[in-house]
């Protein structure tokens, strides 16, 4: 490999590098004279992001010898790469490409006569692979993403040795230039979704991606004010592996832990890789309960509010489930308050450190509520239910999902309050609408329960035996549908 030369001299490359980054403005950025053999050069630099013990490994080594000599012919000097002990080395001819490289983590050199090259000896800060605190699982591995990009491809490819595996690089934005990694199986993956990623990804125009993964979810599926979640996250690469070798793609976003997952529908999104730890049987218990308590997330309070308010379509056997004592407050407000408060309860414990979270929720969530009930703002079956609703709600797996089924129950309710039945009954139909009519990627939501699909909806429900003989799921559009 020849070095390019890209200056003059070294007294260019210096008010060059001058004007960009000013003259002892910033402290982390490194501008050092050093020395190659006998060779004074330039060298260039992030504190902070590079390896800073290898990095004096090998100038000790590059202390001045007698060879390469210094006074080297210019068609010599561009062979000087050979000498190089070093075998990340690498050369460019256009200067902001050699700078994007030095904040990216590389060193950059400058020769006396203006030739330049970096070596890689990047070392991000970061922190080693855990497992993730919202995926948990009782039996399984207890790795997961981290922050690191390099770490996160790994974790993939650790487990898929195949050579179909693809991690196509992407550099989005305009400042932050951030890394961006499109993951897939090719001849798996569909080329068109491919192809609609890509062209989104090269479609942003903005300074940096300042939220990671989310701000890229917004950029390419315009979600605007949906609360519905269009990507899949997760923190698990056994997840990530599993859905890639189902056809799925995944993006992977530099300093980001999450993975995002497309295409994928509303049921994607109740799973959890609890389930496949499990025996089939067990496995399908399991998230039968968690279809139960997703559903009764969404339906409980409004159901029950419906019913206390219209009696006359309360069962007989029902009798006992409305409230035995009026509270100074109307029911509505009393449903709305502690469904609110429950959230306010919720980003307190996020906000306080750990030692004391769990002493705050005993203390919002017995005490408070008690007295609540003793000084008659609320009635008991108002707590009794809203706490019930709250645990179905932290039994979905997915946050972002969770957090949607919370708006839509308040929408149902505020319905049901200001309609009655009908408003129950319209608030339902508009949901499954407005759900129906999502189409991310061009994949329904809803599949594939509209449009139908009786086989897929069976696996979907029932969790298959991993010897069963199954094909891709079909919004993927695989070329391959048969997995083998």
């Amino acid at each position: 490999m020849e070095i390019n030369r890209m200056f003059q001299d070294v007294e260019e490359a210096k008010k060059w590098l001058i004007g960009l980054f000013g003259e002892n403005e910033s402290f982390d950025v490194g501008m050092t004279d050093v020395h190659l053999w006998n060779m004074p050069v330039l060298c260039v630099y992030i504190n902070g992001l590079i390896d800073g013990m290898t990095m004096t490994a090998l100038l000790t080594d590059l202390q001045p010898r007698e060879v390469p000599p210094y006074e080297l012919a210019e068609s010599e000097v561009k062979q000087f790469l050979s000498y190089f002990p070093y075998h990340a080395v690498s050369s460019t001819a256009e200067r902001e490409e050699w700078m994007f490289a030095i904040l990216s983590g590389q060193v950059g050199f400058i020769t006396p006569r203006g030739y330049s090259f970096t070596i890689d000896v990047r070392t991000y800060p970061g922190r080693n692979p855990e497992e993730p605190d919202n995926e948990k699982v009782i039996r399984g591995s207890r790795d997961g993403f981290t922050e690191n990009m390099l770490q996160n491809t790994a974790l993939i490819r650790r487990r898929i040795r195949d050579t179909s595996l693809r991690f196509e690089l992407h550099k989005v934005t305009t400042k932050s230039k951030n890394d961006t990694i499109i993951a897939f199986m090719k001849g798996v993956a569909s080329e068109e979704h491919l192809d609609y990623i890509r062209k989104r990804l090269k479609d942003i125009k903005h300074d940096g991606l300042t939220m990671a993964d989310k701000s890229l979810e917004e950029w390419l599926f315009k979600q605007r004010y949906h609360p519905l979640p269009f990507v899949r996250y997760t923190e698990r690469p056994d997840t990530a592996a599993a859905h890639l070798l189902e056809g799925h793609i995944a993006i992977i976003v530099d300093t980001s832990p999450s993975v995002i997952l497309v295409p994928v529908t509303f049921f994607h999104h109740l799973q959890h890789a609890e389930e496949y730890r499990q025996a089939p049987a067990i496995g399908t218990g399991v998230r039968m309960i968690r279809f139960i308590g997703t559903f009764a997330s969404l339906m409980l309070i409004p159901l029950w509010f419906l019913l206390v308010k219209h009696e006359e379509h309360l069962p007989n056997f029902l009798n006992f489930i409305g409230t035995k004592e009026a509270g100074e407050i109307p029911l509505i407000f009393q449903l709305f308050a502690a469904d609110i408060g429950l959230e306010f309860l919720r980003m307190a414990s996020i906000h306080t450190p750990t030692p004391l979270s769990t002493a705050m929720g005993l203390i919002a969530g017995v005490l408070i509520g008690q007295i609540a009930i003793d000084v008659g703002l609320f009635t008991p079956e108002v707590v009794l239910y809203s706490a019930i609703s709250a645990i179905m709600t932290f039994a979905i797996p997915s946050y972002e999902m969770s957090v949607a089924m919370k708006a839509f129950r308040l929408f149902i309710l505020l319905s049901t309050a200001l309609l009655g039945v009908d408003g129950f009954f319209l608030a339902l139909l508009i949901l499954f609408w407005y759900m129906c009519s999502i189409k991310p990627m061009n994949v329904p939501y809803l599949w594939p329960l509209v449009p139908f699909f009786p086989v897929a909806m069976k696996r979907v429900l029932l969790r298959s035996p991993m010897t069963t003989d199954a094909l891709r799921p079909y919004i993927v559009d695989s070329e391959q549908r048969k997995r083998v």
